[in-house]
This record gives structure tokens, sequence and C-alpha cells, in this order.
């Protein structure tokens, strides 16, 4: 840790994983799996800005996802009568 306050989060913003890098973690950890030393390798280089951006992003594509497959279900009839 640091001395001055706020220098840690200084140097994780300033972490060098690609955004592409970044939405493959998230999209691992929203399905669930992930080994220990990939989990720990990404906490050293992925940024936690990025992280969140891409966090949300995952969150708001699944929710429209689940949104438009209700909908098609609803439309074709599956649901029943």
């Amino acid at each position: 840790m640091s001395d001055k306050p706020g220098q840690d989060l200084k140097e994780a913003v300033g972490r060098k994983a690609s955004f592409a890098q970044t939405i493959s973690a998230v999209a691992w950890s929203f399905f669930g799996v992930r080994r220990g030393r990939d989990h720990e390798r990404d906490m050293a280089k992925l940024n936690p800005v990025h992280v969140l951006i891409a966090g949300v992003l995952g969150a708001a594509l699944f929710v429209l996802m689940l949104v438009l497959l209700v909908r098609w279900v609803i439309s074709s009839g599956v649901a029943g009568a």
C-alpha cells in the first residue's frame, strides 16, 4: 500500500490490459467459470474502470436478450393458449 491517499487507485487505472481482454474476463465471470491462475493474472492487469464499463454493458446486454426472448416466446404462441 502506498503512502499517498488515492495512489493505489491511480496505479490501478493505469493498468495496461486492453478493453477486449477486459470484455473477455467479464464474460467469463458472467458464465461463472474461471481458473484461479487466470483470475489472479486478471486482477493484476485489468483496469477497474474498464471492468466497471464492461460489467454494465454486459448486464444491459443480458437484460436486453431476456426481454427479446420473452417477447418472441409470447408473440410466437409457444407460451400456450
